[in-house]
């Protein structure tokens, strides 16, 4: 059940809105846990036993990880500066600490053991589908389990708020990775609803689906027929496009899944989350994937950056860190080794750039731009190719100075360029953070709503027309 869906738009998000709204404040919690495990069985009904069974799991483990064997929070471990460094407990009780340590080692083992599981078994076998949201609601439980033992949880959640935390529904297929205390579960009065922010949710859903209907799904066509046509029979002119048309579609889709999923919790009463922050605008890839799926990126900036030193020891270290992060990265998306030379790729680039390439960045801007506008799509062509001898071929094509491959017809490009221009212009336009800063700022402006009720209509009937194309991510 997708969120473009006319069976989550027209059947299950309301009538869940109305009994989420209707029922007393204490309940609303159990509501939303309810609906989101029918949302989720009704997408993989299958892993719902897995899904409720990591649940109750993770929090027992957190459970005995806040104050196990009568320590008290006053000598729990606290974050310092970022880091998962802990405070050794006084010395009278020593030895009670130790099994709070094993307690959290245990819990991430076993959360990590079962992403790695399933993420091996659906590669080597067509047999098995990875199950729906599994790499966003075990970084959740991991991003739990460190924050409980680095003092950030203070107070002991109830099973039913951790329960609501891990399986929310905006965020359980393809996220954003919200922390336990930017749901602000444990404020009597921390989830706001009220009319303006309702209003300001419906803003952001709708212009979301536009993004991921009249955009993502038409320009992504493009990348589709490239494939069919063979990429050894492509022109360089068309291989170029095929590369923007791809980077538009997964930002579009991405952008769209993240901006609904937002709104969505902002119906509910949860605040905004931005995952997206206009990476197209960066002055560097580095910022880039600051700006880029930013709940990712700080994850493993908070849980695997910092923990192995950060930037805060030698050069070399450093160098190191970045690129396990990144490795780990790549292999996170999938099992495929594009998908670890797409993460190392980057990770090679961002050290030149902190490294190398830093000075001259800061002196010419125009450098750092340039790395966004070339680099970042000719990264997502190998993101989207898994067969290596077709990748080998489709950079073959960009960069035709080996007399590989034979362009069947020179001018193919011409083709698919009148269809696919307006899609490439409106991308292009929306990658200007003032675009959609100004939509937004207006949105109560009765010119704006006007315009989002038609873009929300026209994408409905994109959405049946199509049967409602799933989100990008899913596959993650």
């Amino acid at each position: 059940m997708a969120f473009t869906d006319m069976l989550f738009i027209g059947r299950f998000l309301p009538l869940f809105l109305i009994i989420y709204y209707l029922v007393p404040r204490k309940y609303k919690d159990a509501v939303l846990f309810i609906g989101s495990i029918v949302f989720y069985a009704y997408g993989d009904a299958k892993m719902c036993v897995l899904l409720l069974g990591l649940t109750v799991l993770n929090y027992w483990l957190g459970h005995e990880l806040l104050a196990p064997r009568g320590i008290t929070q006053e000598v729990l471990p606290t974050l310092d500066s970022g880091t998962l460094q802990t405070i050794e407990p006084p010395t009278s009780i020593t030895k009670k600490s130790i099994p709070r340590k094993a307690i959290f080692i245990f819990a991430v083992f076993i959360d990590v053991c079962v992403l790695i599981f399933f993420k091996v078994i659906t590669y080597h076998s067509t047999k098995y589908v990875l199950p729906l949201g599994i790499s966003f609601y075990i970084f959740k439980m991991i991003s739990y389990q460190a924050d409980i033992y680095t003092n950030r949880i203070k107070i002991r959640p109830t099973f039913t708020k951790t329960a609501v935390y891990f399986t929310m529904f905006p965020q359980i297929a393809q996220g954003p990775i919200m922390r336990y205390e930017d749901g602000d579960f444990d404020r009597p009065h921390g989830r706001v609803m009220s009319f303006q922010k309702f209003e300001d949710g419906i803003v952001q859903i709708c212009i979301g689906v536009a993004m991921k209907v009249m955009i993502a799904d038409r320009i992504g066509i493009l990348w589709n027929e490239v494939a069919k046509i063979g990429y050894e029979n492509i022109s360089t002119p068309l291989a170029w496009i095929g590369a923007f048309s791809y980077t538009f579609q997964l930002y579009f889709d991405f952008w769209g899944y993240s901006l609904i999923a937002s709104g969505l919790g902002m119906l509910l009463g949860f605040k905004s989350i931005e995952n997206f922050k206009h990476p197209y605008a960066s002055k560097s890839i580095a910022e880039f994937y600051r700006r880029w799926h930013a709940t990712l990126g700080t994850w493993f900036k908070n849980y695997i950056y910092f923990p192995l030193g950060g930037s805060r020891c030698s050069k070399g270290r450093t160098v190191l860190n970045l690129m396990i992060v990144w490795a780990l990265t790549g292999l996170w998306h999938g099992g495929d080794i594009n998908f670890l030379i797409w993460g190392l790729v980057l990770g090679l680039i961002i050290v030149f750039e902190k490294f190398v390439s830093k000075d001259l960045i800061a002196k010419y801007p125009f450098i750092g731009r340039l790395h966004i506008i070339i680099l970042i799509p000719l990264t997502w062509v190998i993101f989207a190719i898994s067969d290596l001898p077709s990748l080998g071929m489709y950079f073959a094509r960009l960069f035709p100075f080996f007399g590989i491959g034979k362009t069947l017809v020179a001018t193919d490009f011409l083709e698919f360029l009148p269809t696919y221009l307006p899609y490439f212009i409106a991308s292009i336009i929306l990658c200007f953070p003032q675009v959609y800063e100004f939509v937004y700022e207006k949105r109560r402006k009765p010119y704006i709503v006007a315009l989002l009720l038609i873009l929300f209509w026209i994408s409905m009937y994109y959405a049946i027309s199509s049967q409602g194309n799933s989100f990008m991510y899913f596959s993650f």
